[in-house]
C-alpha cells in the first residue's frame, strides 16, 4: 500500500478510535506510531522519540497553558462567577428570558479570564441553574442556554484552543486572540437574540423575574470591575506590545490570584488544590501534544495532506467552496469527536491545504480567517448531538430535566451559530481587522 493509502487509512482508524471514546492521546500516539513504523522503520521512529517530545513540552510558548489554566483556577476559587451573574441578573433579569441573557453574559465575562469551555459551562450552570429553575424556567431553555453559554469560553480571548492552534500553525498568539474578539462579540449579541425570540414564541419558557432598584444595578458593578480590568490589562498588553502572550498570562494569573485572595478565598489549601489541578489539566495537554506529534511526522511522511491539497487545488472548485466542505467536515466531526481532538488531529492535513488557496488575503490572514472559523464550527460541535460534550456536562447537573430536552434547547444557538459562520466567511474583516492593527 502506498504512503496516501497508508495516511487515509489510518486517519479514519484514528476518528473511529477517539469516537468509541479511547484518550486522545493514546490514540494519536498508537496509530502514529504504527504509520511511522510501517512508512520509515523502528530506528527512524527511535530517533524520533529521542528528540521530539522533549522538544515539544520544553517548548517556551506552551508554558502560556498552565498560566492560563491556573487563572482559571483562581478565577472560579474568588467567586467570580457568581458575581458576574448576579450583576447581569440585576441589569437585565426583570425581562422575559433576562436570566438566560444573563447567564449568556456571565459565561461570556467568566469566559475572558477561564478559557475553557466546559469549567466555564459547568461554573455558570452551578451559579445560574437553580436561579432559573426558581422563577419557573423550562429545563430546555435553561441547559441549553448554558450549554451553548459555555462555548463561549474557548472562543473568547484567552483561549487554550487558540493557543494550541497557534502553537501547531506557528501563528501569533496575540493575533489570534484579538481575531476572537469581534466573532466573540457576535456571538453574544446572536445568542440573546436567539433567547428573546425563543421566549417571544414560548413566554411561559423564560417568565421575567423581578426589576431590581437603579441602586443596587450600580452596586453590583463593584464586583464586575476585577474581572474588566484583568481582560483589559491581559488583552490590551498583548494588542500595544506591552508584553508577550507569556507574560500576559503570567500578569493575568497573579491578578486572578490577587483578586480571590482579596476576597479572602484563597487560603493554602485551596491555593494548593488550584496549583494541583492545573497540574493535571497540563499534564494531560502536554501528553495529548506528544501523542499529536507522532501522529503528524507519520502524516508528513504519508504525504497525505500534500496530495490532498494538490487534489483539492486542482478539483475545479473554487477556494470558497473548499473552504466550505472542509467546514461541513468539521460539523461532521464535531458531533462525535471533542474539540482538541479535532484540533490536533485535523489542523495537519487540512491547514496546509487552505493556505494554499487563493482567497484575495496574505497568508497570514488566511491562516487567522481559518482559525477562528474553525474554532467556532468547534465550538457548535459542543452541542450538537450525538455526542455534544457541553450538553452532556450540564445536564448532568440539571436534575429532572431529560438529555432530549436539553439537546432541544440548543436549537436556537446552533441556527445563531450558523448565522455567525456566514458572516464571518462573507466578511472576513470581522475577524481580520483587529489584528491587522498590530502590524
Amino acid at each position: 500500500m502506498s504512503g496516501i493509502g497508508v495516511g487515509g487509512l489510518l486517519f479514519v482508524v484514528c476518528i473511529v478510535l477517539i469516537a468509541l471514546r479511547m484518550p486522545v492521546a493514546i490514540a494519536m500516539f498508537v496509530v502514529g506510531a504504527f504509520g511511522f513504523v510501517v512508512l520509515a522503520g523502528w530506528s527512524a521512529f527511535l530517533a524520533f522519540l529521542n528528540t521530539a517530545p522533549f522538544g515539544r513540552v520544553s517548548n517556551y510558548s506552551l508554558s502560556v497553558v498552565p498560566l492560563f489554566l491556573l487563572m482559571g483556577q483562581f478565577a472560579t476559587q474568588a467567586g467570580l462567577s457568581r458575581s458576574l451573574f448576579e450583576s447581569a441578573r440585576a441589569w437585565i433579569g426583570h425581562r422575559r428570558g433576562g436570566l438566560a441573557m444573563a447567564a449568556i453574559g456571565g459565561c461570556a465575562a467568566f469566559g475572558a479570564i477561564c478559557g475553557s469551555s466546559i469549567a466555564t459551562g459547568a461554573t455558570m450552570t452551578a451559579v445560574s441553574l437553580p436561579e432559573m429553575r426558581r422563577y419557573g424556567y423550562s429545563g430546555a431553555l435553561a441547559t441549553g442556554t448554558l450549554a451553548a453559554g459555555g462555548t463561549l469560553g474557548i472562543l473568547i480571548p484567552p483561549s487554550l484552543i487558540l493557543v494550541i492552534y497557534a502553537i501547531i500553525t506557528e501563528q501569533s498568539v496575540g493575533k489570534l486572540f484579538l481575531a476572537a474578539i469581534i466573532p466573540a462579540f457576535i456571538a453574544v449579541v446572536g445568542y440573546a437574540i436567539a433567547i428573546a425570540l425563543y421566549v417571544r414564541f414560548n413566554p411561559e419558557a423564560g417568565p421575567a423575574g423581578p426589576r431590581v432598584a437603579w441602586r443596587e444595578r450600580l452596586r453590583s458593578l463593584k464586583h464586575v470591575w476585577p474581572v474588566a480590568a484583568v481582560f483589559l490589562v491581559v488583552i490590551g498588553g498583548i494588542y500595544l506590545g506591552v508584553f508577550t502572550p507569556t507574560e500576559g498570562a503570567a500578569i493575568g494569573a497573579a491578578a486572578t490570584g490577587l483578586i480571590a485572595a482579596l476576597y479572602r478565598r484563597l487560603d493554602w489549601p485551596a491555593l494548593r488544590t488550584c496549583l494541583i489541578d492545573t497540574a493535571q489539566a497540563t499534564a494531560v495537554i502536554f501528553l495529548i501534544l506528544i501523542g499529536a506529534d507522532v501522529y503528524n511526522a507519520f502524516l508528513a511522511l504519508s504525504q497525505l495532506p500534500v496530495e490532498l491539497a494538490n487534489a483539492l487545488g486542482t478539483s475545479g472548485l473554487s477556494p470558497m467552496w473548499i473552504l466550505i466542505g472542509v467546514l461541513l467536515i468539521y460539523l461532521l466531526l464535531g458531533c462525535v469527536m471533542d474539540s482538541l481532538a479535532m484540533i490536533l488531529l485535523t489542523v495537519p492535513v487540512f491547514f496546509p491545504m487552505i493556505t494554499g488557496l487563493e482567497f484575495g488575503l496574505g497568508e497570514e490572514s488566511v491562516a487567522i480567517w481559518f482559525g477562528i472559523l474553525v474554532l467556532i464550527v468547534v465550538e457548535v460541535g459542543l452541542i450538537t448531538p450525538p455526542i455534544g460534550l457541553n450538553v452532556y456536562v450540564i445536564n448532568s447537573l440539571a436534575e429532572g430535566v431529560s438529555l432530549t430536552e436539553s439537546f432541544r434547547g440548543t436549537i436556537p444557538y446552533l441556527l445563531s451559530d450558523f448565522v455567525r459562520v456566514a458572516i464571518i466567511l462573507a466578511v472576513p474583516a470581522t475577524c481580520l481587522w483587529l489584528p491587522g492593527m498590530m502590524n
